[in-house]
């Protein structure tokens, strides 16, 4: 372990790498085709300026926030990442540990590699699952049932996958879960081994069991289902957000799945206000994609977002330190966020308005 802390996100990664088997760094660290889209998510927020006030009294400050109901101690929540024990043997426990330890949410992926029951017991707050729906309606729908009787509280609905992105890095790996590690939350009967065939092994996976024919009805029969809150998780067009509105979710995720789907598609705070001004407040809106700062949290609230996600710092601080690396990860951001807010003249998430990215 090296001498010092990180002092930021970014000065994780090259600690993780080190920690982690290629294969590995390189299932977690890749985009699509050329990874425009990869590295343009995280440029996107640095290009953008924030106008700060002054002489605002920020003696006081408080980043809580409520999110689908749940109060939150910041507007950042763990974002749905696949394999967790690729960097920890503790997986995905020791990463719901220290996020809801830091009084935040987590999205549990449904490519978990602990079973649901076990992440929801050792969970301090709220836990959200993400679902992709398959191409046989009862399988989802009985794991769907689990996921109810584990105790999560949302289910975060992946529509931007309905084939699953090129992702070369794993196609040369030939990428798939080391022996004895299991996909545990696919279905409702357990875990299933992933392998590959001379190929991505979760590419084959997918191209075999998710459903590419997924049409507005379908959200609507997810809720038919359920009571749970269901989110949208991949919109990037205005009238896509509208639909979902129209579709009744109770949230929608600005995302381009952190560049591993459609290369080229736009970096997410591009897209952000549009999407914010087209769903008016009649839905939460989350965004992840390139969040590594706290100055970046505060331009996605001033953007009209209700909260950010992030994704693979939370896999650098579990690779490179485990149960601790996380927590200093949320540490780390929340001490950036805090500092952001005061030095552009904001005492709650309330004051974070869109005059802070200037005038129209």
């Amino acid at each position: 372990m090296p001498d010092s802390d990180p002092l930021n996100l970014r000065e994780y990664a090259p600690e993780a790498q080190d920690s982690l088997a290629e294969m590995a760094w390189n299932y977690y660290a890749s985009g699509a085709d050329d990874e425009i889209t990869l590295r343009d998510n995280e440029a996107a927020w640095s290009r953008a300026r924030l106008h700060y006030r002054i002489l605002a009294d920020v003696a006081d400050r408080s980043a809580a926030c409520t999110v689908l109901g749940h109060d939150l101690s910041l507007p950042v929540i763990a974002a749905p990442t696949a394999f967790h024990r690729l960097a920890d043997d503790v997986g995905e426990v020791a990463t719901v540990r220290a996020t809801t330890a830091a009084g935040t949410a987590m999205v549990l992926s449904s490519l978990s590699t602990v079973d649901v029951e076990e992440v929801m017991a050792a969970a301090t707050g709220p836990v959200f699952f993400q679902l992709y729906l398959y191409r046989h309606r009862d399988v989802s729908r009985d794991l769907v049932r689990r996921i109810e009787a584990a105790g999560c509280q949302a289910l975060v609905l992946t529509v931007d996958a309905p084939v699953w992105g090129n992702r070369e890095r794993d196609v040369r790996d030939q990428f798939s879960l080391p022996e004895g590690m299991e996909i545990r939350n696919l279905t409702a009967e357990g875990g299933l081994s992933l392998s590959s065939r001379g190929g991505s092994g979760l590419a084959e996976f997918c191209h075999e069991h998710l459903d590419p024919g997924l049409r507005w009805e379908h959200v609507e029969w997810l809720r038919s289902i359920t009571e749970l809150p269901i989110v949208v998780k991949g919109v990037c067009r205005p009238d896509d957000a509208e639909r979902a509105v129209e579709a009744g979710v109770a949230g929608l995720i600005v995302s381009n799945h952190g560049g591993r789907q459609l290369d080229t598609s736009p970096a997410t705070f591009d897209v952000l206000p549009a999407v914010c001004e087209a769903v008016d407040g009649r839905a939460e809106v989350w965004v992840d994609g390139g969040i590594r700062r706290g100055t970046d949290v505060l331009k996605a609230i001033a953007a009209g977002a209700t909260a950010t996600l992030i994704g693979r710092p939370i896999l650098w601080g579990l690779a490179a330190r485990g149960e601790a690396g996380v927590a200093h990860v949320w540490s780390i951001l929340k001490d950036e966020f805090d500092r952001a807010m005061a030095l552009s003249g904001c005492r709650t998430v309330e004051d974070i308005t869109s005059d802070l990215l200037g005038p129209r």
